[in-house]
This record gives structure tokens, C-alpha cells and sequence, in this order.
């Protein structure tokens, strides 16, 4: 008789060790995974359910506990948060894609060039489009004139953006169809003139004139184009991006994706500053669904230093005629910062020049007052006035910038703002250091793409080297403004999504938080700088589907 109860003893023990077990979607182990939670933990295994993770530490403890329907053994490969972009234009970066790709031009024949290979295979279109051109990275560093688009281009009008999107370069025949002569003017924007015509150039708000009379892509087109884009951003890592200025009308275009499982990618959409814009979402309020969120506001205080259309507290020091200009009134600027502080929106104001984030960080201070958080954002603070950093500390006001832009400046930014005031310039660890976490403070790293490249990466090294693709300059650019990698890593994603108010959501791999994760094939934590930009995603994955 002790032998069947023996027996049965051990039956009902197994039994039970068996019910105990968890059950769970996917089980990954043997990785290394920098979780970026508030300890920086590394660990070796998590585990997924129902699209978040449920659990966060050893293979052994979590292969003991859990019974998953998919295990997969990474053999030591990095896994990292899925990377989160806070400043970028995804519909933007969908509309490129449909254009001449101009940008690595090396002088304005090789636009040209370009320009024919595109329309060659694409003889019918009504509008020749592309973007990229940099005339900083031409021999002749001036502004180009629209003689060659029009000696190449006679009978079709051509609007060619800027690679910072604040410069239209087109020819006549865009010219003749926008009425554009000498005289044309709209406040905070400038046809460039010279010998009394237009030259083909058109800055910042002036480019109005353009857009007004050109072809817009319709729903249809646009949701083409948003599938094109979460192509790339997937294959790069990126998980959440972020449209950094767009219509209601195209808001609820992509939730409408979403919601029909034709976007996977999730978005952290600014509104466009607009009076009807603010008349609709000040009504109807911040919103957010499982991949998407509005509640906040794109505004403008500048353009772009490349284009000199950054507003500056002393005159350039390469054309002492202009300080630049604000492309709203201090008034409105002020006016529109009471409405949102009114509201449930976050603001996030482009500030380029350092008169620009100067204005800005006094009107956010006077409504902020000190500690909060509303989490205002300060977008691009490429030029802060020494005396002005603190500001974003004080008033909790978070820096939301783009590594790569120091690298692809460093030429000539001196040119521009002279040896001193570039002191003040892509200032990340100065402004960082404002903004420690234990003050509720951070910073964010975007790319702006489609202004930058996609590749988070790139940003990555940007910001750790100060360091161009080619590794350029030996030493780094102004390293005293270098950020540590760990720093780096977290400024894409937990500080990033702390940035769009969705830290308790994602960022970081830890229980309770959606399951969007990237595998590398290498450690950037520990690579050689010179191997970051050549790291390649393996896989992507958001909310527990594989998307790359």
C-alpha cells in the first residue's frame, strides 16, 4: 500500500509544480538587455504577455516559472528599448520618398543631374519636387539662383526644399504660376532679391507663396506614403516616432490606420499651430490610444541658421546685414503660449538662433514659474546665450535635440556665429546637466529626419563622438559637449518618452510596460565609436509582434 501512495504523492507534486507555471507569449533569454529603467539594470531574459512585458531577469528563474508558447535563445546578442524618436516628420519622411532625393549633392550640377535621372523616370509629373540640397557643402557656398533649374527645367515648375525644409529654391516658371516678383512679401519670411528679380530663393515663411498653388497629395496618396515610411523607421529601430507639425485631417488619417492595422508604428503627433487648429483640439482636448497621442502643439519662433533664417541676438558674422527674424510676433508667440498653458497641451516651440530660445525660455518662464510638470519642450535649442541654459532648469523646461545637426553644421557654424557665441552651439551636456533626472529634468535626442537621416544611430554617435560618417573630426567637435553613452541611450528612449509624457507606457523594458524592444548585431554600449553608424537592427518589435 505505501507504494501507490508514494506514487500518488509524487503525481500530485509534479501536478502542482506543473499548474504553478505561467503562461506567456514569448520568452526571450541568454541576451543582454539594457533595460533603461531607473537603475540602468542589465539582464538576461524577459518575458511577454498580451504585448507587454510581464517579467524582467535570469533565463534560469524565468524558464522555471514560465511556460511560453514562443522561447527564443538570443546567445548573448544586445537588446535595447525600442529606440523613440520625440522630434521627426513622419509624413514628411513618406513625402521625400516620392521626391528627388538631393541631399550628399556635392555642388548645384550635381542637383541638376539629379534632377533630370528623377524626371526621366518620371515624365509625367505636374510639379518637379525634391529635397536635401545644402549649398554649405558646395564649393560655391552661396545661395543658389534659379538660372540652371530654369536653362534645364522651361515648361515645368520645380520647388526643391531646402535639406532644413526653410528654403524653397525654384525657377521661373514657379515663380510666374506663384505671381512672386521683387516686391512680395509675408512677415517672418524673405524672397531673396538680387539686381532687383527674385533669384529663385524663397525663406521660411515666404515659401507660403509656393505651397499655396501647389498640388497637395490627397488621403489616399498620404497613407501610401505613411506605409513607406514605417518601412524605413522599422528597419532602423525605431519603434515610436513623432510628427512634429501636422493638420488635424491627417492626425485622424493615421489613427485611422492604426485603428485598421495598416500602421503598426506608434506616433506622438504635435498639432500644427494654427487658429482653426487650436480652435479643434483646445475643444476637444488631449487624447491618446494604444498608438497614438495628441496633446501637444508645434510652434515656430525661428528657421534654420543654414538658411540664416535662425534669429539671432547680434547680426551673423558671415552677413552682418541680418540678425535673421522670428517667424511669429513676440505678442502672438505669447498669446498662443497662455492658450496652451490653459490647457491640458504641452507646448514645443522650434528655437534655432539664441534670440529665439531666449524669447521663448522668458515667456515659458513666466507662465511655468518654476518646477513642474508640464513638460514644455524647447525644440532643436541649437544657439542658448550662456546666461539663458539655466532657464530650462528652472523652469523644467526639457531641450529636445538632434545630434547629428552638430555634425552636419560643424563646417560652418563658426561662419555663421563666430568663435565665441559657437561656444554656445549643440551645447548637449551643458544643457543636460540643467536637466538632471533627479530633478525631473532630462534631454531628448531626436533626428528631425526627413531634415537628418532616419538611423537613430547616427544620433548616437553623434552625440557620444561628436563625430561625422566619416569619423570627422579626429578627436570630436567641441567634446566638452559630448554625451557619456549611457546618457545617449536613454535621451532615445525612456527620456524620450518622458519627453511625449509616455514613460509609464514604454521606453524602458520592465513589468507592465508595452513590449517594444530592438536586437542589434552589436553592442553599442560597448563598440568602438568608430563602429556605431555600421550597427545593424536585427529584429523590431512593438507591443510583442515582430514588425522587422
Amino acid at each position: 500500500m505505501k507504494r501507490p501512495i508514494f506514487l500518488i504523492l509524487l503525481l500530485f507534486t509534479l501536478l502542482s509544480a506543473c499548474s504553478s507555471r505561467k503562461k506567456a507569449d514569448l520568452l526571450i533569454t541568454n541576451a543582454r538587455i539594457y533595460t533603461a529603467d531607473s537603475t540602468f539594470s542589465v539582464a538576461d531574459a524577459f518575458v511577454i504577455k498580451d504585448g507587454k512585458f510581464v517579467a524582467v531577469g535570469s533565463s534560469k528563474t524565468l524558464t522555471d516559472q514560465y511556460d511560453a508558447d514562443s522561447t527564443a535563445d538570443l546567445g548573448g546578442q544586445p537588446v535595447y528599448p525600442g529606440f523613440y524618436d520625440p522630434h521627426s516628420h513622419f509624413l514628411g519622411l513618406g513625402q521625400v520618398l516620392d521626391q528627388a532625393d538631393l541631399g550628399g549633392t556635392t555642388s548645384y550640377d550635381e542637383v541638376i543631374e539629379r534632377l533630370k535621372a528623377f524626371y526621366q523616370q518620371h515624365p509625367d509629373v505636374l510639379w518637379l519636387r525634391g529635397r536635401g540640397w545644402d549649398q554649405n557643402d558646395w564649393p560655391d557656398k552661396t545661395f543658389p539662383t534659379k538660372e540652371k533649374l530654369d536653362a534645364a527645367f522651361p515648361d515645368v515648375p520645380v520647388a526643391l526644399m531646402r535639406v532644413d525644409g526653410h528654403a524653397l529654391l525654384v525657377n521661373s516658371k514657379t515663380l510666374r504660376l506663384a505671381k512672386i516678383t521683387a516686391g512680395s512679401t509675408l512677415p517672418g519670411g524673405e524672397v531673396v532679391v538680387k539686381n532687383g528679380q527674385p533669384t529663385g530663393v524663397l525663406v521660411d515663411n515666404a515659401m507660403q507663396f509656393v505651397k499655396r498653388i501647389t498640388p497637395q497629395p490627397d488621403n489616399a496618396d498620404k497613407a501610401r506614403m505613411l506605409r513607406a515610411a514605417e518601412k524605413v523607421c522599422v528597419s532602423l529601430g525605431l519603434t515610436t516616432i513623432s510628427d512634429a507639425g501636422i493638420s488635424p485631417d491627417e492626425i485622424n488619417l493615421i489613427d485611422s490606420l492604426h485603428k485598421a492595422g495598416q500602421l503598426k508604428i506608434r506616433d506622438y503627433a504635435m498639432v500644427s499651430l494654427g487658429e482653426p487648429n487650436l480652435n479643434y483640439f483646445l475643444k476637444r482636448g488631449p487624447f491618446q490610444t494604444d498608438r497614438l497621442t495628441v496633446r501637444s502643439f508645434k510652434l515656430y519662433a525661428d528657421g534654420a541658421l543654414g538658411s540664416r533664417g535662425a534669429c539671432l541676438r547680434r547680426p551673423y558674422s558671415d552677413r552682418p546685414e541680418t540678425g535673421g527674424f522670428l517667424l511669429l510676433s513676440p505678442a502672438e508667440l505669447e498669446r498662443v503660449t497662455k492658450l496652451l498653458h490653459g490647457s491640458g497641451f504641452q507646448a514645443n516651440t522650434h528655437c534655432i538662433g539664441d534670440s529665439a530660445n531666449h524669447l521663448m525660455l522668458d515667456l515659458y518662464g513666466k507662465l511655468l514659474k518654476g518646477h513642474n510638470d508640464r513638460r514644455w519642450r524647447i525644440e532643436h535649442a541649437q544657439v542658448v546665450s550662456p546666461e539663458d541654459v539655466q532657464k530650462f532648469g528652472l523652469y523644467s523646461v526639457i531641450p529636445s535635440v538632434q545630434p547629428t545637426h552638430a555634425t552636419s553644421d560643424m563646417y560652418w557654424a563658426t561662419d555663421r556665429l563666430g568663435p565665441v557665441r559657437v561656444k554656445g552651439a549643440y551645447a548637449f551636456k551643458d544643457l543636460m546637466k540643467q536637466n538632471h533626472e533627479a530633478s525631473g529634468g532630462l534631454i531628448a535626442f531626436g533626428s528631425d529626419f526627413p531634415v537628418e537621416a532616419v538611423n537613430p544611430l547616427f544620433g548616437f554617435h553623434a552625440a557620444v563622438a561628436r563625430q561625422d560618417a566619416k569619423n570627422f573630426p579626429a578627436g570630436g567637435y567641441q567634446m566638452e559637449n559630448a554625451v557619456d553613452r549611457k546618457s545617449a541611450l536613454l535621451a532615445m528612449t525612456r527620456w524620450a518618452a518622458y519627453a511625449c509624457f509616455e514613460d509609464e507606457l514604454r521606453g524602458s523594458i520592465a513589468p507592465g510596460k508595452q513590449a517594444d524592444f530592438v536586437i542589434l548585431d552589436r553592442d553599442i554600449m560597448t563598440a568602438p565609436n568608430t563602429e556605431l553608424r555600421q550597427t545593424k537592427v536585427k529584429q523590431t518589435w512593438i507591443g510583442g509582434e515582430r514588425v522587422y
